[in-house]
């Protein structure tokens, strides 16, 4: 006996006939682009940029992670990552280890410094993520949440 597989759900073609306030992509654009230019404001005070944020951010949660990760978490290719660390462990704020199971892979962490700066950055973060889901109850965030969590695992080409 023959299994059909589901149909995929076509969606309207073009973006005239979509339009950009329904077109989600451009939405997700717009609004992490004004959460970053919020923040840059901020983060030029305290002399960083958007990507050192990034990356102190993500090693606040997944400290000693191996380059490549942190480059798939923080959403920043690899040159900017690079040039990105160089300035941080110059300053002091991370650190940069050989893999014990492996040599070829380079793991990151966070200092104490690191650690203490991205606390003094948090604020700002957190303000700025309050303020964009002002008017957005427990249960449509939570919503939200899914629907990304499933839109990543469509797209995403890391296990991470």
């Amino acid at each position: 006996m023959e299994q059909k597989l589901p149909e995929k759900r076509q969606r309207i073609s073009t973006l005239g006939q979509i339009g950009l306030q329904q077109f989600a992509p451009y939405l997700m654009n717009r609004i992490m682009g004004r959460y970053n230019a919020t923040l840059r404001e901020d983060f030029r005070k305290q002399s960083l940029t958007i990507p050192q944020v990034r990356t102190l951010a993500v090693l606040s949660v997944t400290d000693g992670i191996t380059v490549n990760d942190l480059s798939v978490y923080t959403v920043i290719e690899q040159s900017t990552l690079s040039r990105t660390l160089d300035a941080l462990e110059g300053q002091g704020l991370v650190r940069r280890e050989q893999g014990v199971a492996d040599s070829r892979f380079r793991h990151v962490f966070l200092t104490d410094d690191g650690r203490a700066l991205f606390t003094r950055a948090w604020p700002a973060m957190h303000d700025a993520f309050e303020a964009m889901f002002d008017g957005v109850d427990d249960a449509e965030y939570a919503a939200l949440i899914a629907i990304l969590q499933k839109m990543l695992k469509n797209i995403r080409k890391h296990d991470i």
